[in-house]
């Protein structure tokens, strides 16, 4: 039976991964998540082969699927929306291999469409004679038909498929082996690839066709500012383009008030892809350039799609077309612009060696590499606001940013850094959105999302908007791990700046994953520094666990172990309407309904006896007790009152319902002052700086390992003296919850997001519109009833206001689904595709929230049954629904549904039920919801618990501190250049004995040890390693190079050749690999043996450069 990709088997070269693409389209009928696996193996194994024969890509340090996917060179090399559709089957083959998530059908469908289109590209690229091919469904639809036809054929089928599955699942590429089988074509085929790349043809999806492109583009024009017949002129006509006529008619062109072009546009139909039009933009821009001696920016569009080439990074998407001062200041910056490494870092600011490190690593990225993105992971309170304002005040000295915003989740966060940055860069202008609504034009913006998002429509100015696309020069997201996911990721598509990432604990999900974001490599931050390391240095400190064990908490309150008395209070207190009472109450219970004063006591004693002190042991230090939730957190303070009525104002509870919370944080902050205890929910566990914390307390479970650790953090800072004059040297975790049992199970999970209300119904309607799509539910109730649902979606969606920001970042998917026939074909594809552009943009109705709730409830019933999977536990969940209803039937609504009721609880109506029995309950018992009474009954007891154990544990901090000995001590050594070993060496002095035993002590004893030198660097000598950082002297240098700068009678060209030696020494230390003479600059003016005739001039020069050599080595 054919395939799409038979006609890989005609060219021997692709054979490493056709027969695996073959085995993926074969699978899919039988075992679809087989499907999914190869086709992952087989984008693996074309990936391995692309890189054996493109001379363009080098191999990275590690060789898996994802590293060879993330490199910039193949990124660029394959294109954003290519990447996209493999990294979705990279994701599905993972979810199928590692999560046990059961993908179907529809998934490996996907998978191999988008396999199709990879191998497509590079048959493309590589083939010798390449014809398109379009991914053809009807292939497999087709072979369905004659497996219904014949089980013999089929069980056949199957077998041979098996036995092929085994074949290759033993078979794996080597990329190593590879390149070496392929060297051989390298050349021939990168110039192939070269050749035909441009000419490949993306394959966006065709959204569909609309009357004008201009509806789009001048709206987004007039939106940024720009005024059509003043500053921006369609259909410009330029003359010397390669054609017939030698002219051409740019689209758009957009100009400063000098009447000088800022940019051009070069517009396609809606539903074209907007690449098409690059080169043509390209020569437009070059003629303009020819004319005004100044290139233009050049957007791309088709007024759903934009992109811009501004000549300084690759191309790239961007929101919207940038307003006239916007441009006007991207053209100012870059005429002002210089290295980076021309600024020093700040030692006042970042003083530290790590912090010097992670702004160089930035910059370095920035600029070495023109990434756009850059992500610190520092542990908390290492210093990482303090590192990013070093940052800045390199950036703006060097003329590469003018406008900076800084986002945070939190009010308090926000007033924590703008703090900072006053202190620190007190010249630099800065304003508080959150507080401050006159200051919108400083240089430097504090906001949390969102203020920022409410904003961007509503600032304006006499030129409009403030808030622009290009309006800032850089983006810093602080808590980076939990801030760049689901409702404020516009913010970062709307904002087209470099993005500086800080986050102590990023998270590490499949589908919400913090490297991906910032385009790295799992586990790769731009720059790391983690908390055993910083604790290892001296610059945080280390925590001791006290675990404790509670009875009540690890196996709930059991009525048979309690005391006689506490058996009548148990039932006096939970005997129900039938006199029965429960056999135990669940720990989980504990602290949520049920607050048990004896539990509490005994937790509040254990810290009060245990916990550090202050003032000579007469006060418990700084602690922070985190409670699971508001009411807890006012029993803890009742019962510490009770216990310790003597300390008035000890305790306090700080969360987000008391008023004026800041000025409590304020308090709790001053080491004079009271509370000594912050009670906290929620509001104290990330991003508060308080060093003198000495106690943690965690008096609830938490289940994200990144939440754990920011927690942690809180008792992390360094606080000299506080300790009756002896600094702070650890901090207490007092754990009475089990979490660090259940972390070292590795059973944490990073903290999700929750889906709107709103969101999830849309979702679910759309999903069940696809489904109802099926050839076996064209029943005519069925097809009304999705023109129904259909109906209601478009009008939800027509409901979007275009003015909004977060509309028009997603306004191609916003125009096309409020049609409703464009709802007819919905594929798979679709349904992802709306989950993450429109759904979250839907708006909530004015419905009662136990009413959609119900909806949410039973489409998600609906669309279970439509997919054939069980939905016992929603079954379950409406029972107990109507069993609420059905508990207050005196309500005459209610009576008026007694039938329906009744055959929800007492017969098996919901069990045989289908979609319309579904929609008849949802429709008539939505609107009653809202009669179930309340549920929650707090009660509070004071049964006698037990402390079943208390463990004092060590911490158990890891780290790989090899990766900043290298840091530390190149640190070191350009701190201390006029030490006196250091000093020699870059002064060409000789080394002796004593000097080596010096450099010992250092980099042996000081830094770190001899291993790790020897791991870290190797067995280069210690003097080699120190000149290679500090370089020579240039003084020195040009001294040891006299006798043939100053006496000897030299040419030009030999002149210029040893000033090439020198510099290069200089800034090098030493020239060991004499090969870098066969390159330029050296090679400028001629080789070695046509500059020196006389050889005995070069070898006398050549003298001199093994003398410098030597001199950095012990004689």
């Amino acid at each position: 039976m054919p395939t799409n990709f038979d006609y890989l088997k005609s060219e021997p070269k692709f054979a490493p991964f056709s027969s695996v693409a073959i085995s993926a389209e074969t699978l899919i009928l039988i075992d679809p998540e087989a499907c999914i696996i190869n086709c992952r193996r087989a984008m693996e194994f074309a990936l391995k082969w692309m890189y054996s024969v493109e001379a363009k890509l080098g191999t990275p340090y590690k060789d898996n699927l994802y590293s060879l996917m993330s490199t910039e060179e193949y990124r660029q090399m394959v294109g954003k929306d290519l990447w996209k559709r493999m990294d979705y089957i990279r994701q599905c083959g993972n979810r199928v291999a590692h999560s046990g998530k059961k993908l179907g059908r529809d998934e490996a469908m996907l998978c191999l469409e988008n396999l199709a289109i990879y191998l497509d590209f590079i048959a493309c690229c590589y083939s010798k004679q390449y014809k398109e091919h379009i991914f053809d469904k009807s292939l497999i639809t087709r072979r369905q038909e004659q497996i219904k036809q014949s089980r013999e054929e089929t069980e056949k089928a199957k077998k041979q498929l098996a036995r092929h599955q085994e074949e290759l699942a033993r078979k794996e590429l080597d990329l190593k082996t590879l390149m070496e089988e392929n060297a051989s074509l390298k050349e021939e085929l990168t110039a192939r690839r070269e050749q035909r790349q441009p000419t490949y043809v993306p394959k966006p999806l065709d959204l569909s066709e609309y009357s004008t492109r201009k509806l789009y583009i001048d709206a987004m024009l007039e939106d940024a500012g720009w005024t059509l017949g003043k500053d921006w002129l369609n259909e410009v006509k330029l003359s010397g383009m390669p054609s017939k006529s030698g002219s051409g008619y740019a689209d758009y062109v957009l100009y400063d008030d000098m009447h000088r072009p800022l940019a051009i546009i070069e517009a396609k139909r809606t539903c074209g892809d907007v690449a098409q039009g690059r080169q043509q933009a390209k020569l437009y821009a070059d003629l303009l350039e020819a004319q005004y001696k100044r290139r233009p920016v050049i957007f791309l569009t088709n007024g759903f799609e934009t992109r811009i080439i501004d000549g300084q990074y690759p191309e790239r998407e961007c929101a919207v077309i940038y307003s006239k001062r916007d441009l006007e200041k991207w053209f100012n910056l870059l005429s002002m612009r210089t290295s980076l490494r021309s600024f020093s870092v700040r030692k006042d600011i970042a003083g530290r060696y790590y912090q010097e490190a992670a702004v160089r690593a930035v910059c370095d990225s920035f600029e070495e590499k023109n990434r756009r993105k850059a992500l610190l992971v520092m542990a908390t309170g290492s210093g990482k606001t303090r590192t990013v304002i070093a940052l800045c005040d390199i950036f703006l000295k060097a003329g590469w940013v003018k406008n900076i915003l800084f986002l945070a989740d939190r009010n308090s966060l926000v007033t924590q850094a703008k703090r900072s940055f006053v202190n620190l860069l007190n010249s630099l202008s800065c304003t508080n959105l959150v507080e401050e609504k006159d200051n919108y034009n400083a240089h430097c913006v504090f906001s949390t999302y969102q203020t920022m998002i409410n904003c961007i429509d509503s600032v304006n100015d006499r030129e409009g908007k403030i808030f622009t696309c290009g309006h800032f020069d850089l983006v810093i997201c602080d808590e980076a791990h939990r801030s760049i996911y689901n409702k404020y990721k516009d913010i970062f598509t709307y904002f087209d700046a470099p993005l500086i990432g800080l986050t102590a604990t990023p998270k590490d999900e499949i589908d919400k994953n913090t490297y991906e974001i910032f385009e790295l490599e799992n586990g790769v931050p731009t720059y790391g520094y983690d908390l055993a390391q910083a604790v290892k240095d001296g610059y945080l400190v280390d925590y001791v666990s006290v675990e404790s064990r509670l009875k009540f908490m690890e196996q709930g309150i059991v009525y048979d172990q309690l005391s006689e008395e506490d058996k009548e209070a148990f039932e006096d207190t939970f005997e129900n309407e039938d006199g029965k009472v429960p056999e135990r109450i669940d720990s989980s219970a504990l602290n949520t309904w049920i607050f048990n004063e004896d539990t509490i006591r005994q937790v509040l004693d254990v810290v009060m006896s245990n916990g550090i002190k202050v003032d000579y042991g007469q006060k418990l230090g700084k602690t922070i007790i985190f409670a699971k939730r508001h009411d807890h957190a006012e029993k803890i303070l009742e019962v510490f009152h009770r216990e310790y009525p003597h300390l008035p104002d000890f305790a306090k509870v700080i969360d987000n319902r008391i008023s004026y919370a800041q000025s409590a944080i304020d308090e709790f902050s001053d080491p004079k002052k009271m509370p000594q205890i912050a009670i906290s929910v929620d509001m104290l566990d990330t991003g508060i700086d308080v060093p003198e914390v000495v106690n943690l307390v965690f008096f609830k479970k938490v289940l994200s390992k990144a939440k754990f650790w920011q927690m942690i953090g809180r008792g992390t800072r360094l606080c000299p003296g506080l300790l009756d004059g002896e600094d702070k040297e650890r901090f207490y975790i007092f754990d009475f919850c089990g979490n660090f049992d259940f972390f070292r199970m590795n059973k944490g999970k990073a903290a999700g997001s929750g889906m709107a209300l709103q969101e999830a119904v849309f979702n679910l309607k759309f999903e069940i519109s696809y489904k109802l799509q099926d050839i076996d539910l064209q029943a005519d109730r069925l097809i009304t009833y999705r023109n129904g649902l259909v109906k209601e979606m478009s009008e939800k969606v027509r409901e979007l206001s275009r003015d909004n920001f977060a509309v028009r970042q997603h306004l191609k998917y916003v125009d096309l689904y409020s049609v409703e026939v464009n709802y007819q074909r919905l594929t798979y594809e679709d349904t992802r595709t709306v989950k993450e552009e429109l759904a979250p943009l839907i708006l909530p109705d004015k419905d009662e929230a136990g009413a959609v709730r119900f909806d949410a409830l039973m489409y998600g019933i609906e669309l279970a049954y439509l997919m054939g999977k069980p939905y016992t536990r929603a079954k379950g969940d409406l029972r107990k629904r109507v069993s609420g209803i059905a508990g207050v039937a005196n309500i005459p609504e209610i009576q008026a549904q007694k039938d329906l009721i009744s055959r929800i609880l007492d017969t098996d109506y919901v069990d045989h039920g289908g979609i319309h029995e579904f929609e008849e309950i949802r429709e008539k018992l939505r609107g009653l919801m809202k009669y179930i009474p309340k549920q929650y009954q707090r009660y509070d007891t004071n049964f006698e618990d037990a402390l079943l154990s208390v463990d004092w544990k060590e911490s158990e901090l890891e780290s790989d501190q090899l990766k900043n000995y290298k840091e530390k001590a190149e640190f070191y050594i350009r701190q201390h250049q006029d030490h006196g070993v250091i000093a020699k060496l870059r002064g060409n002095e000789p080394l002796n004995a004593e000097d080596v035993e010096l450099l010992e002590g250092i980099l042996w004893k000081e830094i770190g040890t001899k291993a790790d030198y020897e791991q870290e660097i190797g067995p280069k000598p210690l003097g080699e390693f120190v000149r290679g950082i500090v370089g020579l002297d240039m003084r020195a240098a040009k001294d040891a190079f006299s006798e043939y700068l100053d006496g000897a009678n030299l040419d030009g060209r030999q002149i210029y050749f040893v000033n090439q030696i020198v510099e290069y020494i200089v800034k090098n230390g030493m020239m060991k690999d004499l090969s870098v003479l066969q390159e330029p600059p050296f090679t400028d003016k001629g080789s070695v043996a046509d500059i020196f005739t006389d050889l005995s001039v070069w070898m006398g020069i050549r003298k001199v450069i093994d003398r410098i050599n030597k001199n950095a080595v012990a004689a």
